[in-house]
């Protein structure tokens, strides 16, 4: 029954920031990843950035340094600060926490960024 919310998503311009809020329910594992994933029209779905329950954080390349997650294990949601957006991260974003060998997905959230 593990549920996830995303919340943030929207039309800005490039340059300008958004913050991404996933709200998660129905966890009862202390260990497991959740990440950010998006999925671009017409592509294939990538990791954008993952955090561990010990806080341990990953980066696609193409958002080192611009992006960052973090996660609040009193709440169990999980944050994506997205600044110095691009048009290239237009894409559906979508929450993700993985328990042992089981996925589970959010809805998404779309962030467009263009002129």
């Amino acid at each position: 029954q593990v549920q996830l919310v995303e919340s943030g998503g929207g039309l800005v311009q490039p340059g300008e920031s958004l913050r991404l809020s996933c709200a998660a329910s129905g966890i009862i594992n202390n260990r497991y990843v959740m990440g950010w994933y998006r999925q671009a029209t017409g592509k294939q779905r990538e990791l954008v950035a993952t955090i561990t329950s010990g806080s341990s954080t990953n980066y696609a390349d193409s958002v080192k340094g611009r992006f960052t997650i973090s996660r609040d294990s009193t709440k169990n949601t999980v944050d994506l600060q997205m600044n110095s957006l691009k048009p290239e991260d237009t894409a559906v974003y979508y929450c993700n926490v993985l328990i042992g060998y089981a996925n589970f997905w959010g809805q998404g959230t779309q962030v467009s960024v263009s002129s």
